[in-house]
């Protein structure tokens, strides 16, 4: 009996004692818990305490005046980051490749491959950006970079039939680069090579999952990982330590200099193709050579003509002989339709030895794939002699020669000849106008005119453009036209102002080799122009 009344004295007791616990929870100890929402107040209400517990959150922008507020980029990558997230992963998937295959039946591993691989949906973010001041030929950056991503990243690896996972996910970065784009140079993206170094540790955190476990969660282990692989990223990347990326291939020719000048004489054509109704075609040919942005140059043409004669000469700038090739390509000009293409070859410059000329008798093909069955037809032969000068020292008349194979000959007391006079126009400071500054350069030599970019709405404006001008003798009595003016678009009476000018004699030029220096514009008030010159001989 006396087991019987405890049961049921038990069973009776606990619900009552439940319900009398949750009455004195909800009377005396709830209300406590609930507090009033917090209410956004202006800064100069916050005690100090409070303020200085949310400094940390207030972006760079606000706190220093060096950073600037960048948020029309953090909205082009949160824009671009869904194909951004995907081209980013299919890289990483290739780069990988090569490295998982090297363990592939090693240890007993039967494969390896991602299981799942994503950045998430939130980009990373820029908090602020400084810029320093542009140097001549470089310019540095120090982004402030902020991603807390949701990546998920499983990796899993069949090791003996069992398959084992491992995930990365809810990767966190906070790290503040800069970055140096240098030499600056006039083809695209206009900048050669990206070198990054940290200025400070990073700070990297990440949760970690083997097998589905939480590894982290060991105490003590997420703190020294994280710290490792901060004091390891540091180690490698932190200034004055760097990691240069090359962006533009030396091979383009666009970061070399010039070392001499390719002299191409279109001589004749034999037996081409008739392309017109009355078996006849008009000819005319297109000469470029590889590595340069400039537009192709192009014969005259011939009309109702199957063997034409042009004797006709060329000149090109050669910044790197051993990789570069001259195209020739053959057209058959027609007055509405497009042109036809008559045939193509190509002569690589390794072949030429400098200062000598050679004669080339080139078939013509329909393109230069070795298996296209186009190629047996016979489309004729172009003739061309082509000469090879290198740039003389600037200062002695002492030639250097390179067979192509490593041969070197030296050739002294070279009789004088033309060359190439390269014009750098890079800056201009204080010009302004009467009724617009919107600046913008003017290059004449020998009738030949040049125009650099229209710079808006500056008195200090930096071009860092080159020209090129080949002539056949030393400048020394010549002088260069130079005049900075300004350009307002639209219709306008005073469309075009001059804001100054300068002519410089070229003859110190041609005997130093090169003068780098500002002179002061002409009708100007107190402007100058900064102008560097080169003077190179073959």
């Amino acid at each position: 009996m006396g087991l019987v009344g405890g049961l049921l004295g038990f069973g009776v007791g606990l619900p009552i004692g439940v319900a009398v616990a949750y009455l004195v929870y909800l009377r005396f100890f709830a209300p406590r818990r609930l507090q009033d929402p917090v209410v956004i107040r202006p800064l100069r209400d916050l005690d100090s305490e409070t303020l200085q517990t949310t400094m940390p959150d207030i972006p760079l922008w606000v706190k220093s005046p060096d950073y600037e507020r960048v948020d029309w980029i953090n909205k082009f990558i949160f824009d671009m980051w869904p194909f951004l997230d995907k081209a980013i992963c299919n890289t990483i998937r290739s780069a990988t490749r090569p490295t998982f295959d090297q363990y592939v039946g090693q240890y007993g591993i039967e494969s390896i491959e991602f299981g799942h691989l994503t950045l998430g949906a939130l980009p990373p973010t820029l908090q602020g950006i400084k810029v320093y001041g542009m140097q001549e030929k470089e310019l540095v950056i120090e982004p402030v970079i902020r991603w807390a991503s949701i990546a998920n990243v499983i990796v899993k690896v069949k090791v003996h039939s069992l398959q084992v996972s491992a995930q990365l996910l809810d990767l966190h970065i906070m790290l503040t680069p800069r970055v140096t784009l240098k030499p600056l140079v006039p083809s695209f993206p206009c900048f050669a090579n990206l070198c990054v170094s940290l200025m400070e540790k990073p700070r990297v955190d990440f949760g970690f999952k083997l097998l589905g476990g939480d590894v982290m969660a060991i105490p003590g282990l997420h703190r020294f990982v994280q710290e490792k692989i901060s004091k390891q990223i540091a180690n490698l990347y932190h200034w004055p330590k760097l990691i240069q990326i090359p962006i533009l291939d030396e091979a383009s020719g666009a970061t070399k200099k010039p070392v001499g000048i390719l002299h191409v004489k279109v001589i004749r054509a034999m037996n081409l193709l008739k392309m017109d109704l009355l078996g006849k075609s008009d000819p005319y040919v297109k000469l470029r050579l590889s590595g340069e942005k400039l537009p192709s140059k192009k014969t005259s043409i011939k009309m109702s003509n199957l063997n034409p004669e042009w004797n006709e000469i060329f000149r090109f700038v050669v910044k790197d002989p051993e990789t570069q090739i001259l195209e020739l390509r053959m057209f058959d000009w027609e007055k509405v339709k497009m042109h036809d293409k008559l045939g193509m070859q190509v002569i690589p410059l390794r072949l030429l030895t400098p200062y000598e000329s050679k004669v080339f008798t080139l078939d013509l093909l329909k393109s230069m794939d070795p298996n296209d069955p186009h190629n047996k037809k016979d489309r004729g032969k172009l003739v061309v002699e082509l000469t090879f000068d290198l740039f003389r020292d600037a200062n002695n008349s002492t030639i250097v020669m390179s067979d192509g194979e490593g041969n070197v000959n030296v050739k002294r007391d070279a009789p004088p000849s033309g060359g190439l006079l390269l014009v750098s126009v890079e800056n201009a400071e204080d010009v302004e106008g009467k009724r617009h500054t919107n600046p913008y350069a003017v290059v004449l030599f020998r009738g030949e005119r040049k125009e650099t970019k229209i710079i808006k709405k500056t008195r200090d404006p930096r071009w860092n453009e080159e020209f090129q001008f080949m002539v056949e003798e030393a400048p020394v009595d010549d002088k260069i036209h130079i005049e900075v003016r300004s350009k307002r678009r639209g219709l306008s009476f005073h469309n075009k102002e001059s804001l100054g000018h300068v002519d410089i004699n070229l003859v110190d030029v041609v005997n130093n080799g090169r003068i780098n220096e500002k002179y002061h514009l002409i009708n100007s008030r107190n402007g100058t122009v900064h102008v560097e010159m080169k003077w190179s001989t073959v």
